[in-house]
């Protein structure tokens, strides 16, 4: 699990920009803690930094899934997010 690399990064919040818009940072600083956004796997995760610092003391092959799969790279470096992250999406949704 690593963090994202600078255009991994910018492709995850273009994605996110197209619906939730400037919200964006609401999700990183919320109010119950700092989230953060790792690579496991060609897939990218959200999670709590409590949460980070307990995954890391797991091996990387038996790692499965330390948070939320908010979706994954393809071959082609595009990022599709997936179905797990609309509850997260959803409050802050440009459009309801």
């Amino acid at each position: 699990m690593r963090p994202l690399t600078e255009t991994e990064t910018r492709a995850v919040f273009e994605k996110l920009g197209k619906y939730i818009g400037e919200n964006i940072q609401l999700l990183v600083d919320r109010p119950d803690g700092t989230y953060c956004f790792r690579l496991h796997r060609d897939r990218v995760y959200y999670l709590s930094e409590k949460l980070l610092k307990l995954a890391a003391s797991v091996p990387r092959d038996s790692l499965v899934a330390p948070g939320t799969c908010f979706g994954k790279f393809t071959k082609s470096q595009k990022f599709r997010l997936s179905v797990t992250a609309l509850d997260f999406l959803a409050p802050y949704a440009k459009v309801r």
